[in-house]
């Protein structure tokens, strides 16, 4: 079995995509990449140009 990858698991909307999707979506979205984040480190995953802060701190940057 190959091991899951950021890449795998990451949902990258476009600026047009995130508008499009109502408050609940947001949200939605927002959990489960914190929860992707929290499960990834805890298992050691190797975040290698960037922290979670970081993707956080650029994701709130652009509205999402």
């Amino acid at each position: 079995m190959d091991a899951v990858s950021y890449d795998d698991v990451h949902v990258n909307f476009t600026q047009e995509e995130w508008v499009l999707l109502d408050p609940s979506q947001k949200s939605l979205y927002k959990d489960v990449m914190l929860e992707t984040y929290r499960n990834l480190s805890a298992i050691g995953y190797n975040w290698e140009d960037h922290t979670t802060e970081e993707h956080c701190q650029s994701s709130r940057r652009h509205g999402r």
